[in-house]
């Protein structure tokens, strides 16, 4: 089975793409609500989130997402703290995922392999991108956030451009016909490698 890391920076379409190839048979393992799952249900992970952000990361059983994300992307070192934490449970709950699925290929939706130096977990690894002002737009629509927030999310991800020269596989996410059309192309291609 190929393993295929699917990436791009905050508001490049990264779902959408995913979601093309859910529509397609291929099993997707969300990294982002995967994580979110396991800090609430992992006493482990729950106990040091805590420790490292304090009480107020928790509001009862679930995650104050908006003091989290307030706590992170104004200190990088407090965000490269709470990966080492999150990221090592996500990858073992990825790999035990994988044993389930009987297909040619899976991919992992994850946004930070570049940044995390984790591309030789996979076989492949495809950068979904899109201009910045399409993904600034995106984001502040999406989760009623200013420019200032976005462009700070922004600058803790590695540029596109250095991204490409790391991937196997780049699509353009502006419009969305060709990108299903990318898609397609690369889904067949991944079939055949995989046989």
């Amino acid at each position: 089975m190929i393993i295929v890391g699917l990436t791009g920076g905050i508001g490049s379409g990264k779902s959408t793409v995913a979601g093309m190839f859910k529509d397609l048979g291929v099993p997707v393992y969300d990294s982002d609500s995967e994580a979110k799952r396991l800090m609430m249900a992992s006493a482990e992970l729950k106990m040091a989130i805590i420790k490292l952000l304090g009480e107020e990361a928790y509001h009862g059983k679930t995650l104050n997402k908006r003091f989290i994300a307030n706590k992170i992307f104004e200190n990088p070192e407090t965000l490269q703290r709470l990966n080492k934490i999150v990221h090592p449970a996500v990858r073992e709950d990825f790999l035990e995922w994988t044993k389930t699925q009987e297909v040619p290929y899976v991919i992992q939706e994850t946004a930070l392999i570049f940044e995390n130096d984790a591309q030789d977990n996979y076989d492949y690894v495809i950068l979904v991108k899109a201009p910045e002002d399409f993904r600034l737009k995106r984001v502040m629509e999406r989760d009623g956030a200013n420019k200032k927030e976005v462009l700070g999310r922004m600058k803790n991800q590695m540029s596109d451009d250095d991204k490409v020269a790391l991937s196997n596989f780049c699509i353009d996410n502006i419009d969305l016909e060709i990108t299903k059309k990318r898609v397609d192309e690369l889904h067949q291609r991944l079939v055949r490698q995989a046989d």
